[in-house]
């Protein structure tokens, strides 16, 4: 009964003072989560070493490898599930010589054993700089592959020079020592020039063709330098990064060998032309502002990460020469994930989306990942630095060890075991909700990419359309792998072929789809088909006539969206 005492003004200084106290309760708390560190151990190798370790959020080692003497670390070191790395190699016998000439990769497993030991090195190409794992076991590699001065001057080149040109290969492993390469990007093909045109690849305007590279924009005879590769298995598109072009760039990894030699074909129609590309409006003749200033390690952001799919670059001289950092782009990627231009200008963003300062400085090489709670690690290479950083950009952990680093990682305890008990979920629709099939504690989900806050169950009921995904936690904090995506329209599915929007037939079939009806009586309009789990397995462009001969049996979504934004989706049924 004391408080029936106090004085108005008494109890309003204690409201005060609550919630003052409240505020600061409630602030510690965010700070103390948001500074939270990801994950358990970081993996790291010193530029020609025989070494790489493991080392957990205190900086003590907790696995290594050692390498054979004549087998020292290259470029890049990747951990694969169940702690098989794999690396680039400094090949002895090279004969192309240059910084970051590798011409090697093995795959090592954790006990040390060498299960795959790659040489892709002659006297007309070399492997160099970095590589990226892929899901299906392949590899892909950045190799340079000279050409004489006469396949310059025939290429439109002003300079009669030998220049090393750049190609990408995918390597399917094939013993222990050999490999096939099933898909493969030379740059060669997709060049363009305005000087001479008698010659090949000439182009009036070099602006109207930033799909192509021009020749004669900084040409050396190690011209464009590459030294950074990612995948992103969900667009199925390749990035890579160019030291001296000062660009990173996007490719379609869907098309054919013949069709990555040509402009047609792949879920882009543009064979293996250049989708996107920034950095640096200059290398094709656009107004802009150049934001690259020498930069290493172009990659996607993952699926399970805030901004999901915007590209990365670490910018070596971003700020200044005494200062790095990393820049985030977030691309102007439309519905087709292709990417949007206004011809004659410079693809957007005007400048980055987002720049962490770097912890320091260095010329050459150097690398980033993004982490699923937002923060960022950091690999200032030619210092030995590697640093955590939480959102705000503050530094929660840090390393310093002797020597260059040119990249580090960080991976989870179930992901360095291989151990997950987490069974990668599907995701299965009844009516209106979504389900996650692998039972666990803690549900997340995405929508295009972004974490969906509060959405923390085995079900999850859409407000909208879009492409959702999910992860699973289980009750030792093991966390799945996202799921698949799976693409949900909220918008009403007709049932009858008789409907005046869309109409399809034959339903079922084992050949052809026929449409009709007034969603494409304006033209301007896409078609999509997407199987169960969401992935989708076509698109076209004003077809009427849609082929589905070559899809296994079973239920489908066709959606088609029209020149008025709309969009309608049937379920089809196919029966080979």
């Amino acid at each position: 009964m004391i408080c029936q005492n106090l004085s108005i003004t008494h109890l309003f200084f204690m409201k005060k003072t609550n919630t003052f106290l409240f505020l600061i309760f409630f602030l510690t708390i965010f700070v103390t989560v948001s500074a939270q560190q990801w994950g358990d151990y970081t993996l790291y190798s010193v530029q020609n070493s025989t070494s790489a370790y493991l080392v957990d959020t205190n900086g003590v080692n907790y696995h290594s490898w050692t390498f054979a003497s004549n087998k020292k670390t290259g470029y890049s070191s990747y951990l694969m599930p169940g702690g098989t790395i794999v690396r680039t190699v400094s090949n002895q016998g090279n004969s192309l010589n240059g910084g970051g000439m590798t011409g090697a990769v093995q795959k090592v497993d954790y006990n040390g054993t060498v299960l795959w030991d790659y040489v892709h090195s002659s006297a007309t190409y070399c492997l160099h700089h970095d590589i990226c794992p892929l899901p299906n076991g392949n590899v892909l590699m950045i190799a340079y592959e000279v050409k004489t001065a006469a396949n310059a001057t025939q290429a439109g080149c002003s300079q009669n020079i030998t220049i090393w040109s750049e190609k990408i290969i995918e390597v399917q492993p094939t013993g222990a020592t050999t490999g096939t390469i099933v898909w493969e990007w030379h740059a060669w093909d997709h060049l363009s020039q305005n000087v001479n045109p008698a010659k090949d690849n000439y182009y009036s305007s070099i602006v109207e063709h930033p799909e192509l590279l021009n020749i004669n924009y900084g040409t050396a005879k190690d011209w464009m330098h590459m030294n950074g590769i990612d995948y992103n298995p969900t667009l199925d598109q390749i990035t890579f990064s160019s030291h001296n072009l000062n660009e990173l760039y996007l490719i379609d990894h869907s098309t054919t060998t013949a069709e990555a030699a040509s402009h047609l074909g792949g879920n882009s129609g543009k064979g293996g032309d250049i989708l996107y590309r920034w950095g640096n409006p200059a290398a094709y003749g656009a107004a802009g502002t150049k934001i690259f200033n020498v930069i290493h390690d172009a990659h996607f952001i993952p699926a399970d990460c805030p901004h999901a799919g915007d590209l990365v670059g670490y910018n070596n001289n971003g700020i200044s020469n005494n200062q790095s950092a990393v820049d985030r782009i977030t691309p102007p990627r439309n519905a087709n994930n292709l990417y949007d231009i206004t011809a004659g200008s410079a693809y957007l963003p005007t400048t980055y989306t987002q720049r962490h300062a770097c912890n320091g400085h260095n010329n050459n090489m150097g690398n980033s990942q993004n982490l699923p709670n937002g923060n960022i690690l950091v690999c200032v290479a030619q210092s030995g630095l590697i640093y955590e950083a939480d959102s705000n950009g503050n530094t929660i952990w840090s390393k310093t060890v002797n020597g260059t680093v040119p990249q580090a990682f960080r991976y989870s305890a179930c992901y360095v075991s291989g151990n997950n008990p987490v069974a990668t979920p599907t995701i299965s629709q009844s009516g209106n909700v979504l389900s996650a099939s692998t039972t666990g504690t803690i549900y997340t989900w995405y929508l295009n990419g972004a974490v969906i806050a509060g959405a923390t169950t085995q079900t999850y009921m859409p407000t909208q359309s879009g492409t959702y995904q999910v992860k699973v936690k289980d009750a030792n904090g093991c966390i799945s792998e996202i799921s698949a995506e799976f693409v949900y329209s909220n918008t009403a599915i007709s049932n009858g072929y008789n409907a005046d929007a869309l109409q399809i037939s034959p339903n079922p079939t084992n050949d052809m789809l026929y449409l009709k009806g007034s969603a494409l009586e304006k033209g301007n309009y896409q078609v999509f088909v997407f199987d169960a789990y969401g992935k989708n397995v076509i698109t076209s462009q004003n077809e009427t006539k849609i082929d589905v001969s070559f899809l296994p049996n079973g239920v489908y979504s066709l959606l088609v969206k029209n020149a008025d934004n709309q969009s309608f989706t049937q379920k089809i049924v196919v029966i080979q």
